[in-house]
């Protein structure tokens, strides 16, 4: 714990109000009820009311508040990046150190596998698995990790690649170390931190995705997150030709944008952090 603050009070300007704002909206995510006064999914005013002291952000063509769905939706968007990211680098870890570590045929197949899905064009093949599996929070977390596991597998095996030779590898491998002590003592501590690097930058990937599938019209149409209350905006004919879209569409534009920035910053303050303490590791030796 105490290396954790170490390295966020080691963290730019930039860096810190970028974890901050991260921080805002998972405190949104967890107290959405709290922080809204009306419910999320039954109008509580008139149509199109613009933003007062009765409705901050204004209501939507049903009289639903803006802001209460803005709580929730932080909620929705929030679970899926989180769980996507780590169902993600879980599962390419572990394909990554079983490809590295015993190598030959095992370690041909699950790359040529790696590879084929990384020349699959993702967003049409998203789309289309997310039509034919239906919309659904579930189908769409299994639709993106399906197309997001394969930057950590290949990784991991970097790293287990340039470690599994070492001295101390050999020496637990000689005394009949299993696969998954060496993963627990050896592997899994020096491919944290590039696991950790590759959780963060999945994290804003996948909140993009599921906003992007959401506003095509495949989210799951009970769950409000940030890209079906864009999908349900841009549905409504004429918007642009109102002073509507002023909240209704930029309110919620504007927490994806901002949500994926910061994370993206925090993710560039990590991955420098490993950079340079690998550059100090180097000259030492």
């Amino acid at each position: 714990m105490k290396k954790i603050i170490q390295r966020i009070l080691e963290f730019s300007l930039v860096g810190k109000i970028a974890l901050i704002v991260i921080g805002f909206f998972i405190v949104l995510a967890i107290f959405s009820s709290q922080l809204s006064h009306y419910p999320y999914d039954l109008p509580s005013g008139a149509a199109l009311q613009p933003p007062s002291r009765e409705h901050w952000m204004g209501t939507d063509d049903l009289g639903i508040d803006i802001w209460a769905q803005l709580c929730y939706g932080a909620r929705v968007s929030i679970m899926v990046g989180f769980t996507t990211a780590f169902l993600s680098v879980a599962g390419g870890g572990l394909v990554g150190v079983c490809a590295g570590y015993y190598g030959g045929k095992i370690d041909g197949w699950m790359m040529r596998l790696t590879d084929l899905m990384m020349i699959i064009p993702q967003l049409p093949m998203m789309i289309v698995l997310g039509a034919f599996f239906g919309p659904s929070l579930k189908n769409i977390i299994f639709v993106l990790t399906l197309f997001s596991w394969t930057a950590p597998a290949r990784i991991v095996r970097s790293k287990v690649l340039s470690i599994k030779e070492e001295k101390y590898i050999l020496v637990a491998k000689s005394y009949g170390a299993g696969f998954f002590y060496m993963i627990q003592k050896h592997f899994l501590p020096q491919t944290f931190s590039l696991m950790m690097v590759s959780f963060i930058q999945l994290i804003s990937r996948a909140i993009v995705a599921e906003a992007g599938l959401s506003f095509l019209g495949l989210g799951d149409p009970t769950s409000k997150s940030w890209g079906l209350m864009l999908n349900h905006g841009m549905a409504f004919r004429g918007i642009y030709f109102t002073d509507f879209w002023k909240w209704w569409i930029l309110f919620p534009l504007v927490c994806i944008l901002t949500m994926v920035l910061a994370v993206s910053f925090v993710g560039k303050e990590i991955e420098r952090k490993e950079v340079s303490s690998y550059g100090k590791t180097t000259t030492k030796g």
